[in-house]
Formats: C-alpha cells, sequence, structure tokens
C-alpha cells in the first residue's frame, strides 16, 4: 500500500470504474492521458514550424519549458529548464523519438502544433504494430513525472502498512487481497503472536466501509484514505479474512515511511538431495538493491547451497547492471569471464553508436564487482557458480528480469522456469527528463550472448499449451496465495523441488483462485509499478 498520487496515476491505467472512483481525486497526468487525443495548440503561437518528413536535432530544443523549474531536485542537481513553450517541449518529442525510437520508421509523423499537451502528443509516437500474439508491439510507452521518478530511483520512504496488495475483482463483489508483507513494517507486526495481514489475507473492511461492497462517493473517499495514506502515522481499522479462516478479523494499522528492499525474504531449504537457496528479489529498481541482492546470495554461498531458486514471480525490471551482477553471481567466474550479459540494438539509423548517449554500443558484461549502486565500486561479488537455475515466473516477470533468464541461457546456463509466461519485453529504455516530466520510448531491445532476443511474447515453461512464446524446461503453476512465499508448500517453489529431484511437473489443479474473476487480476503494490517494468540503463552517477 503506498500514497494516493502514485497510485492513482497507475491504477487509472486499468481502466476499471472502481478505481476511476476510488481514485478520482488524486487522478493527475502522466502515464494514464488518452492516447487518441488531438488537441489544436492555442492559436496565435508562435516558434518552430513542422515540415513533414524533416527533424531538426533533439538538442535544439531540450529543456525549453512551458513552466520553469527553479532550485534543486530530489537528487541535489539544479534544474536544467530554460524558457520556452509547449510547442518546443513538443518538438523535443517528435525529434528525440525520431533520433532514438527503435521502431522510429513506423510513428506517424504527427504536426506537433497540433498538440497542447506534450504527454499526449508523447503518446500517440509509438508504433502501433502487434507480436505474433496478438499484443501490442510496444506495450510499454508511458511517462511519469520526474520527481516520482527520482523518488522510486533512491527509494525513498513512501507513507504505508509495508502491505503489497492484488486485486482479483474491481467490481462488487469486489476481491482485494495480500500478495506479501515486509519485515518489520505495520502490516507484519503482531497482536498476541498473530501477524497484522499474511499472504492470502483478503481486505473486507476499511474504517467501517465495506470494502467488497460499498459504492458510494463518501464510502469511497473513505476507502481512498485508508488503504493509501496520505502520511506516516495515519492510524486505520481493518476488517479481514486470513486465506482458510472461517472468521474475520479487526486490526489496526499506522502508517509508516517505507523504503521497500529489493530482496523480500530468503530460505536455505534441506533436501536429501543437497539444500537449495531460495531468494525472493521484487525488483532491481533502488539503488540499494546492489546491496540488498549481494548479501542474499553471499548468505546462500556460505550455506554451500547446490541449487537456488530465484524468485521473480513480481519483478518488473530494474537496473539492468544489477542483472547482470545477479547473472554473473549465479553461474561464476568461468562461465561469464568475457561473455556478453546483454548486447543492445538500436534503431537501423543508429549504426554502431548509442542514440541515445552517442558513444559507442558496447555490450553489458556479467558484472564480477560492485558498481557504486549502494556497494564499494570494484568490490568482489560473491557467486555461486551453478549451472543451472530455477525460476518463479508470471506475467510480472518483466523486462529486466527477463534479461537474466535471457543472459544466463545465452552461456549455456540451464533456466528451469516454474510458474507462468513472462510479459515479455526484451526491449528497454533511458529514462529521459524534459521539463518536470520523464519519458520512458522503447530505444533497444537486448540480446544475449549468442544474439537472441526475440522474447516478446515471453518465455513459456515446457509443458504449457500456448501456441506463443520461448519454451523453456519447467512447468505451468499457479500463483498459490494459500502459503507464505519461501514456504516449501506453496505451489511454485514446490514445483521447483519437484522437478529438481524427479524431473517431473505437478498436476495442475483443477481451480484456482485466478479463475474466481471475469476480470484479469490487477497489482496494486510498490513492486509492480509501471516504471520497473524496465531495463534502468542508468549507472553510478548518472
Amino acid at each position: 500500500m503506498t500514497g494516493h498520487k502514485s497510485w492513482a496515476r497507475f491504477l487509472g491505467l486499468a481502466s476499471s470504474a472502481f478505481f476511476a472512483l476510488l481514485f478520482i481525486a488524486a487522478c493527475g497526468g502522466s502515464g494514464g492521458a488518452p492516447a487518441n487525443v488531438n488537441q489544436p495548440a492555442p492559436t496565435g503561437s508562435t516558434g518552430p514550424t513542422w515540415t513533414a518528413g524533416v527533424y531538426e536535432a533533439a538538442s535544439r530544443f531540450k529543456d525549453r519549458c512551458e513552466v520553469v523549474r527553479t532550485g534543486l531536485d530530489f537528487e541535489g542537481n539544479p534544474f536544467p529548464d530554460r524558457a520556452g513553450s509547449t510547442l518546443e517541449e513538443n518538438f523535443w518529442l517528435r525529434s528525440w523519438t525520431h533520433e532514438t525510437y527503435l521502431w522510429n520508421d513506423e510513428v506517424v509523423d504527427r504536426n506537433p502544433a497540433n498538440f497542447s499537451d506534450p504527454i499526449t502528443y508523447f503518446n500517440r509516437l509509438r508504433t502501433t504494430a502487434t507480436t505474433p500474439s496478438g499484443k501490442d508491439k510496444d506495450d510499454f510507452h508511458f511517462s511519469q513525472p520526474t520527481d516520482e521518478f527520482l523518488r522510486e530511483r533512491n527509494s525513498a520512504p513512501v507513507a504505508e502498512y509495508g502491505a503489497s496488495l492484488i486485486a482479483y475483482s474491481l467490481t462488487p463483489p469486489r476481491d482485494f487481497r495480500v500478495l506479501y508483507t515486509e519485515a518489520g513494517t505495520p502490516a507484519s507486526d503482531t497482536v498476541m503472536g498473530v501477524p497484522n495481514l499474511i499472504r492470502g489475507t483478503r481486505i473486507l473492511e476499511v474504517d467501517g466501509v465495506d470494502l467488497v461492497n460499498a459504492n458510494s462517493q463518501a464510502a469511497i473517499d473513505t476507502l481512498n484514505d485508508g488503504l493509501f495514506p496520505a502520511t506516516a502515522g495515519e492510524l486505520h481499522t481493518f476488517v479481514v479474512q486470513d486465506p482458510g479462516a472461517a472468521s474475520t478479523r479487526t486490526i489496526m494499522m499506522i502508517s509508516e515511511n517505507i523504503s521497500t528492499p529489493a530482496v523480500n525474504r530468503t530460505a536455505v531449504i534441506n533436501t536429501a538431495s543437497g539444500d537449495v537457496g531460495y531468494v525472493l528479489i521484487n525488483t532491481f529498481s533502488p539503488f540499494a538493491s546492489e546491496q540488498d541482492i549481494a548479501d542474499a546470495i553471499t548468505d546462500m554461498q556460505s550455506a554451500g547451497v547446490s541449487d537456488i531458486v530465484l524468485d521473480l514471480r513480481y519483478n518488473g525490471g530494474g537496473l539492468l547492471a544489477i542483472s547482470a551482477q545477479l547473472g554473473y553471481m549465479v553461474a561464476g567466474p568461468a562461465r561469464t569471464s568475457g561473455k556478453t550479459f546483454e548486447r543492445l540494438r538500436f534503431n537501423a539509423d543508429a549504426g554502431g553508436v548509442n542514440p541515445v548517449t552517442g558513444e559507442t554500443n558496447n555490450s553489458t558484461p556479467f558484472y564480477s564487482t560492485g558498481l557504486g549502486f549502494s556497494l564499494v565500486s570494484g568490490s568482489a561479488l560473491p557467486n555461486l557458480n551453478l549451472g543451472r537455475v530455477f525460476i518463479l515466473s508470471t506475467d510480472w516477470t518483466c523486462s529486466a528480469s527477463e534479461a537474466v533468464i535471457n543472459g544466463l541461457r545465452g552461456i549455456d546456463v540451464e533456466v528451469i522456469l516454474i510458474g507462468r509466461t513472462t510479459c515479455g519485453k526484451p526491449y528497454g529504455f533511458y529514462p529521459e527528463d524534459n521539463c518536470g516530466e520523464t519519458y520512458y520510448t522503447v530505444q533497444f531491445q537486448g540480446v544475449n550472448q549468442k544474439n537472441f532476443g526475440d522474447y516478446a511474447d515471453g518465455f513459456v515453461p515446457m509443458n504449457s499449451s500456448a501456441s506463443f512464446g520461448v519454451k523453456l524446461p519447467g512447468c505451468v503453476v499457479d500463483d498459490d496465495l494459500d502459503h507464505e512465499l519461501g514456504d516449501q508448500n506453496e505451489e511454485m517453489l514446490a514445483a521447483a523441488l519437484q522437478y529438481r529431484e524427479f524431473g517431473t511437473c505437478p498436476t495442475p489443479p483443477p481451480f484456482s483462485i485466478t479463475t474466481k474473476s471475469v476480470e484479469p487480476p490487477v497489482d496494486v503494490m510498490p513492486g509492480l509499478r509501471m516504471m520497473e517494468k524496465n531495463r534502468d540503463m542508468r549507472m553510478p552517477g548518472e
């Protein structure tokens, strides 16, 4: 659970009537702006003029802003803004897209003067092509206020309870449940030995309002205030029901400013054929994730595990360099030395140059040392020296998480996939601020040591009936909310242990929670924010 503003913007993308009501007071511009609005600019505007197919350098229009920011940003850097206009902001978007967008030859060249809002214009600067399965080839085009981007990148504390939620039904009767909690937070605090929330707990009431059925504006305002506290120190009351329980419980939680760690939990599982490590990694995005992940692998190395299960089921991506470090920490020096974790493929106009940085298009290696995000630069990383890895996945396993799969497969580490088809994002971008908005436009495709990166329809467990996607050894298993993550009886982890021991998959259950709603589940959790479904190419100091 987190603050109003971020969730209002994210959940606006869900296109649900409930969320439109629940977050109406907090909704803002950005990624949720309509994509099909063609708004003419005010008459009498002056500035650059449009000639179809003719593009001036984006640098001419960079930081020419209608509203000029002054002072320092969240990271302490002075704002680069200069006096300009909305028209110049639009012309920058047009030229920047033409120079850096992966599919720049598939973008219709529209007159920037016909749009009075840069975000609306930006939403039109994308391909409309589809993948073999029929989904949008570019399903990742979005933007967000730069201040939000910087706070998320730096793990700025956010007022919340430390619980991540999922909605299985967005209309009455609604179904909101807990995916996991963070240790040491209000959500995981115990009262008489019972945690406030556990995985699978269903939220039924908030401050006396029926979450399942209420629909009045006053009721929704109360739900909004309780689920997503605006500040730390707010006390709210919840009626909840745990999985398998016949009765309900009433709990009270006080919101706190929480920085969500990359690693949620670890375990060492003793089996007859050797110890198995389990690590739940929910993001590669915050700078602090470098140390979080290295510490977890150090623990696995010290325990002498003979196999590792990486739980990436909720990991939407983040910093590519850190996912490259994880690849090294799994495979070890002999398998990774001199090998490419990921090479970037840019648009056809780029040649051998990175069109974003202007530098030679060099490959990302399997980094074997700290890079300076939160570890000392040059410090040696631990490694497990394993020739195979078990990865737990869902369709939220995306981008930099998929890069771990693809990068390891490129050096012949066996990747065994347990769960569901990954999201299918072999693409990435360099987040770019202009005039207070950070834009994400797909600028490259990532390919591995074998020059493979064609998994736009995801990686798929071998026994899936799916017609599209890249099949990997492994098993189709549903996300199981009846057991805690890391519990050997949790269905995905149990399937990984079964496959490891016997090479077989469990029989899929005849009925699962994912079939209980005709609406697809909607993620309402910090680890699944849209900005984290990416390969962030930034390095320390950038």
